[in-house]
């Protein structure tokens, strides 16, 4: 008799606009108007790929209303798709440790994903790790070099897969452009610019600055890029000074530390050749124009001794004039395609949001069934917090810079990481 295939259980931790789409009462104004990690969770179930799904929040009280917007717009519109979930804490509760008890409920070999504040990540990822639970982090992973490490070591132990969601990983271009990267030499430069329009303020006001900063939100995207585009050249960031504009999103009501705009200059060198200098240059902004006719502008430039490469992912040559908008907009349906097919079933199985998270389901199913091993989940090239280690530093690094006014230099050696 064949042995039935277990497969990975997942604990959606966090209700918000990325695993929902609901914010403030209804579905969210942004291009996430039906999520994207409940969304993709359920059609990966309906494919075969899960088990069951449970989502916790801290206040139950909005889960009537968000199983009542998950079955307008995804039950309804993808051929009755199954949104049911396990709920935590109950209806009438209020809870902000509620994560420990719907954690409590896994077993083993089961997984959750992080969509919450920055400083939360490290408790809820370190209380699942200590538990034996596969996690996925969205970025940044955490928002201390100390902590980053600390998990590591903490996944080692357990033996467990943490994934953190760096989707512009798999977007074609980007993918293609780390491919071809390693042909054109020594890296040389690199500077990226990614933005997101003043309304976003409205949905992030409650953290915006106060539990993290634009750098966190945004640039860890491209410093993530360009990180796992160099280091397969053998370079590493070790020295970092950084800076801020401040004084739109005030205006707009955010607290008095949110700054609008943050530029991080790192100092890239190869190992083994410490003549080999590169720069690279990461601008983030969360106070772009209200009618840019993007959710995310977003771009780099990527120069080494052999050539360059230069990747513009805001006008992907789709536009959509529409009255009620009031302006010409440009779409990514690469990321998530939310039309349905022919059939009425989901069909953005090939978005590299989606993706992300199946390379992540695969991987806990893979080591649950002791086809894989972690060390060989690391060589894959797969965003795991052992190849997103500078990735964090960086980011530390750049707070740290703003805050202390001063250059931060950064140190690795054989696995250990520091800053000075």
């Amino acid at each position: 008799m064949a042995t039935e295939k277990k497969l990975v259980n997942v604990l959606m931790v966090g209700t918000g606009e990325y695993t929902t789409g609901f914010v403030g009462g209804g579905a969210s104004g942004s291009d996430k108007k039906v999520g994207v990690v409940g969304l993709t969770l359920f059609d990966l179930r309906r494919r075969g790929k899960v088990g069951k799904l449970g989502m916790v929040g801290t206040n139950g009280t909005k889960f009537p209303a968000i199983r009542q917007h998950l079955d307008t717009n995804i039950s309804k519109v993808y051929n009755s798709l199954d949104c049911s979930f396990d709920s935590y804490p109950a209806n009438d509760v209020k809870d902000p440790d509620a994560y420990k008890g719907a954690i409590d409920a896994l077993k083993p070999g089961d997984a959750i994903t992080i969509f919450t504040p920055d400083t939360t990540h490290y408790p809820i990822a370190l209380y699942a790790i200590e538990r034996g639970i596969h996690v996925l982090i969205t970025k940044p992973a955490v928002k201390t070099l100390d902590h980053h490490l600390q998990l590591i070591e903490a996944a080692k132990k357990h033996n467990v897969f943490v994934y953190i969601e760096h989707h512009k990983r798999f977007d074609p271009a980007y993918a293609d452009a780390r491919f071809k990267a390693k042909k054109l030499g020594d890296f040389n430069y690199f500077y990226s610019y990614m933005s997101q329009p003043k309304s976003q303020l409205e949905t992030f006001k409650a953290w915006a600055g106060i539990d993290s900063d634009i750098s966190y939100y945004l640039n860890s995207h491209h410093v993530d890029i360009c990180d796992s585009m160099v280091s397969q050249l053998d370079f590493v960031p070790i020295k970092v000074s950084a800076s801020a504009a401040k004084g739109i999103a005030t205006d707009l009501g955010c607290d008095p530390i949110t700054e609008d705009t943050i530029t991080v200059l790192v100092t890239w060198q190869k190992k083994g050749d410490p003549s080999k200098i590169a720069t690279g240059v990461y601008t983030a902004s969360w106070t772009a124009p209200q009618k840019a006719g993007v959710h995310s502008n977003q771009y780099f430039h990527y120069m080494a001794s052999g050539g360059e490469v230069r990747i513009n992912q805001a006008k992907r040559g789709y536009d959509v004039a529409d009255d009620t908008a009031g302006q010409l907009q440009w779409f990514n349906p690469f990321y998530m395609k939310y039309a349905p097919d022919e059939e009425g079933n989901f069909n953005g199985q090939t978005g590299y949001g989606y993706i992300s998270f199946e390379k992540f389901v695969d991987a806990c199913n893979a080591l649950n069934a002791g086809t894989v091993t972690l060390d060989e989940l690391d060589k894959r090239g797969l965003p795991t917090l052992a190849n997103t280690t500078a990735t964090t530093a960086i980011l530390h690094a750049g707070r740290v810079s703003i805050d202390e006014d001063r250059e931060v230099r950064i140190e690795s050696k054989d696995g250990a990481w520091k800053l000075v």
